[in-house]
């Protein structure tokens, strides 16, 4: 159905190996060890504790862009409470530059349910829920054919391989939303109603979708846990994961590398890869041109010069420390070429569009932001402008339900730090030519 490798997808923990030809199909999964986890786990009544345990010991941090400890996020879970829990993985990927967890659904669909099984078993949850972006709709159709394949094997369902173990998934497709990728606006969709974040608490592990116990994780953090506990042939030693990356950044992370590079596409490599090992494997900078700035982790995450970007690692801590993100590992490539100014409008403007209106700061500001920055860009702006896009900027944030707010902001803030002379430089060009 599909072509292989088009983005040019390097094999690891979430992606398959890249010599097998239709990796989508359940037979070509368990050639690499697909489900043994799931069986094992079901085989040995493995104590959930011991699972959450593991995964705590990995060091995996949540894939979605907040790096929220999976293995600390599946402990809060009452998982002996009565009545329904769901288990929900968030495959909206809404962020701008993000393209990795498409195609996990795409090329490596089995791995997730296998996941998500695993997390009804550890949470005592027999639904599950996978909310797919809207746009998605080839990967919608691809994980869609894993789980008819997964029910007929008997891998979902009320009996699974006979260990009275019950737990199903279904698909979702959402509409297009941006701030559905929120995880409680996720559940407000998936409840019918109007994608909106809740204000918390009460916490999604109390009162959840349809007010019931719920934890929601990224495609990727699920799609990472039955390599795991498989733990390369030594069950359950979540070390082997941890030590692949840096201290307190464990595993390996699929970083989607787009903008101005020679091949772009997904990479899945060790966590605290340098930017420049990254780079080059995209083929480096395009058309012989120098690097000017890197977005890392995704359009909501601060930018960064080219200087600083080129002696980081890709890890939580040291994109942190430079003033940074790792996000979704949305790395966006930008040219000595570029237009900042440009870039930026073009950033607010979307930001603008996906404000679900809740917030009066987010709601109001981000329109103020677009307006202004629409304004310099062509040629009608002036000097205090930048100063009244800070002021917008810091009232956005930290002032929302959710972090659409912040992520509206952080671009505005981190673009006038670092290239604040080319925002002064179009206003004294266009006085320059009204004089």
């Amino acid at each position: 159905m599909f072509e292989y490798n088009t983005m040019k997808i390097r094999g690891g923990v979430c992606y398959p190996p890249e010599d097998v030809a239709t990796p989508w199909t359940l037979e070509a999964y368990k050639s690499w060890g697909g489900y043994s986890a799931l069986e094992r786990v079901l085989g040995e009544r493995t104590d959930p504790a011991a699972i959450i345990d593991c995964l705590k010991t990995s060091n995996l941090r949540g894939r979605g862009g907040a790096g929220f400890p999976p293995g600390i996020k599946w402990s809060f879970m009452p998982r002996n409470s009565p009545g329904q829990k769901y288990i929900l993985c968030n495959s909206d990927e809404g962020e701008p530059g993000t393209c990795k967890d498409r195609d996990i659904l795409r090329y490596n669909p089995h791995a997730l349910i296998e996941g998500m099984a695993i997390a009804g078993y550890v949470m005592g949850a027999s639904v599950g829920y996978n909310f797919i972006r809207g746009e998605f709709w080839e990967p919608y159709l691809q994980v869609e054919a894993a789980i008819r394949e997964a029910r007929e094997a008997g891998l979902l369902g009320d009996d699974i391989l006979g260990s009275g173990f019950a737990f199903d998934m279904h698909n979702h497709l959402g509409a297009g939303a941006y701030i559905c990728g929120e995880e409680t606006a996720l559940m407000e969709a998936l409840e019918g109603k109007k994608g909106q974040p809740r204000f918390k608490p009460p916490f999604p592990a109390a009162f959840g979708l349809y007010g019931r116990p719920s934890t929601i994780n990224n495609t990727e953090s699920l799609a990472s846990v039955p390599a795991i506990l498989r733990a390369n042939g030594n069950w359950m030693d979540g070390e082997w994961f941890s030590d692949i990356g840096v201290p307190n950044s464990g595993g390996t992370k699929i970083f989607s590398v787009t903008g101005h590079v020679e091949e772009p596409g997904n990479f899945e490599v060790p966590m605290g890869t340098p930017f420049r090992d990254l780079l080059a494997m995209a083929g480096g900078v395009w058309k012989n041109r120098q690097l000017k700035a890197v977005i890392p982790g995704g359009s909501s995450v601060p930018v960064l010069p080219a200087e600083i970007i080129m002696e980081c690692t890709m890890d939580y801590d040291a994109l942190r420390d430079a003033g940074s993100a790792v996000g979704a590992g949305s790395v966006i490539i930008m040219d000595e070429t570029t237009d900042m100014v440009q870039v930026l409008e073009r950033l607010a403007y979307f930001y603008h569009e996906e404000s679900c209106g809740q917030c009066t700061p987010c709601r109001e500001g981000t329109g103020w932001l677009y307006r202004i920055l629409h304004r310099i860009n062509r040629g009608r702006g002036t000097m205090e402008d930048l100063d009244t896009l800070l002021d917008v900027a810091n009232r956005i944030e930290g002032r929302t339900i959710c972090a659409l707010g912040d992520a509206a902001a952080w671009p505005v803030q981190s673009f006038l730090r670092h290239y604040r002379h080319e925002f002064e430089a179009k206003i004294r060009d266009a006085g320059s030519r009204a004089a």
